[in-house]
């Protein structure tokens, strides 16, 4: 595994399967759901697992949604074009928690987030800190 915990395989689709195809079509629906369930690698998630999923953005969705090129959205919401086009064309998953947020915001939101990027909408500040007075000589 590398370090972020995701292992990357290319499967040659030349070589030879080990798997019989033959057997396999002559399976009922029936049978080959219980071949499934006997494999205790494959077992089917469990409602709680399915709870602590998180659904990955899906960038291209959202960009033909919005019928902008990449170099559009990239533009339009702030991005280098090179990572947007990293995360369509060559499948790099979006880890990180504040592009998923910022990707979730523009799928909702996207006219709030292009006015705020584009400074148009005033982001919204951190409260003024109260300034204590400062004591006079006499008082100390």
């Amino acid at each position: 595994m590398s370090a972020r915990g995701i292992t990357k395989v290319k499967i040659d689709l030349t070589a030879p399967s080990n798997t019989d195809w033959t057997a396999f079509d002559a399976m009922t629906d029936e049978d080959v759901e219980a071949a499934a369930r006997s494999d205790p690698d494959a077992q089917p998630m469990t409602p709680a697992q399915l709870a602590r999923m998180r659904r990955r953005p899906d960038v291209i969705k959202i960009r033909t949604a919005l019928s902008l090129t990449q170099d559009e959205f990239a533009k339009r919401f702030g991005l280098p074009r090179e990572t947007v086009r990293d995360w369509e064309n060559d499948g790099v998953p979006v880890f990180d928690k504040v592009a998923w947020v910022l990707l979730a915001l523009i799928e909702a939101e996207p006219d709030m987030v292009a006015r705020v990027w584009h400074g148009k909408t005033p982001a919204p500040q951190p409260p003024k800190k109260r300034q204590r007075r400062a004591q006079s000589a006499t008082n100390v």
